[in-house]
């Protein structure tokens, strides 16, 4: 049986951290270059994401949170209609039952997404 799982968890501290020198200048010089290596990420997610995406409010969320809801019900009443039969799933069933659940976890994993990119800056965020 294959087995997809998503994770909405962000790892951080993954970057290589070298402690090649305790000079605090060369220190100091390197923070700097790392932070500014950081702002140009910033800056382009913000740029791409901004033009991309557009500003983003409490309907555009709405509308996200119903289609993730909306999926998760259809995921979830398949299974139920399914159960209820009384009989094994078919090979058809249980492809359809996976691809019902695969839409739910990537609406999920895109709100999250947004709530994240709303977080961070990337997005501009209107009040309604």
């Amino acid at each position: 049986m294959s087995v997809t799982r998503t994770s909405s968890t962000r790892r951080s501290g993954e970057h290589f951290e070298p402690q090649l020198d305790d000079d605090p200048q060369v220190q100091r010089r390197l923070r700097g270059q790392l932070e500014q290596i950081d702002y140009t990420a910033f800056a382009s997610n913000r740029d791409i994401l901004g033009q991309a995406l557009g500003q983003v409010d409490i309907h555009k969320f709405q509308r996200m949170a119903v289609a993730t809801a909306c999926a998760r019900a259809a995921w979830v009443g398949a299974a139920m209609a399914a159960a209820e039969s009384g009989h094994s799933l078919t090979p058809e069933q249980t492809a359809r039952l996976a691809q019902l659940r695969l839409a739910f976890e990537e609406l999920t994993e895109a709100y999250e997404a947004m709530r994240r990119m709303v977080e961070r800056g990337y997005l501009s965020y209107r009040q309604a």
